[in-house]
């Protein structure tokens, strides 16, 4: 029997650039058209990746902006974070890094299991920030990057399976620099 991992997982980005869409088109599979702003939400799914399974508990956050402060529990037993801006706009690329130095602060980590994401993949003519500058951003991070669409079910189910790996390569490195050796 497979040992199930447990992995809590923070959504965070700007308002309406689609953390809530993401995460119910990858837990329910369908995209919502219209919804309430999000206070804070959570989902639960069981992701198979190989022999492991993991328990994703995601958290979808409120909007969050440049002058945001994090609670703790964006830091305390997270595990990895999906930071979210629309390719739409260019106030929530710069707001997501911002988010991301307050999260790197708040670790005291030189390296955070995030995905970067940029939304709305499918609106492309009224894009404002291009794919280079995502992937340019997310490499000086030492994330991964990804352009997605909830709505047309772009790449969303990649994102978390994305995410878990990320965990394992962060929790791994850290692992092997703790090692002892003996001469």
């Amino acid at each position: 029997m497979p040992l199930v991992r447990y992995r809590k997982v923070v959504i965070l980005g700007y308002r309406s650039v689609g953390k809530t869409s993401l995460a119910h088109q990858f837990v329910e599979g369908e995209f919502l058209e219209g919804y309430d702003p999000t206070v804070e939400n959570t989902y639960s799914k069981i992701v198979t990746l190989g022999k492991d399974e993991f328990h994703l508990h995601l958290v979808d956050t409120a909007g969050q902006d440049e002058y945001s402060i994090l609670p703790y529990s964006f830091i305390i037993g997270v595990h990895g974070y999906v930071l979210v801006y629309s390719v739409t706009s260019q106030h929530s690329f710069q707001v997501i890094e911002s988010l991301y130095q307050k999260l790197h602060e708040g670790h005291g980590k030189t390296r955070l299991p995030v995905v970067l994401v940029g939304n709305k993949a499918d609106l492309s003519p009224a894009r404002e920030v291009q794919a280079v500058e995502g992937k340019k951003l997310a490499e000086s991070w030492g994330a991964t990057f990804m352009e997605s669409s909830a709505r047309e079910n772009q790449l969303t189910q990649g994102i978390f399976t994305k995410v878990i790996q990320e965990i394992a390569r962060v929790e791994n490195s850290y692992s092997q620099e703790r090692h002892c050796r003996l001469m």
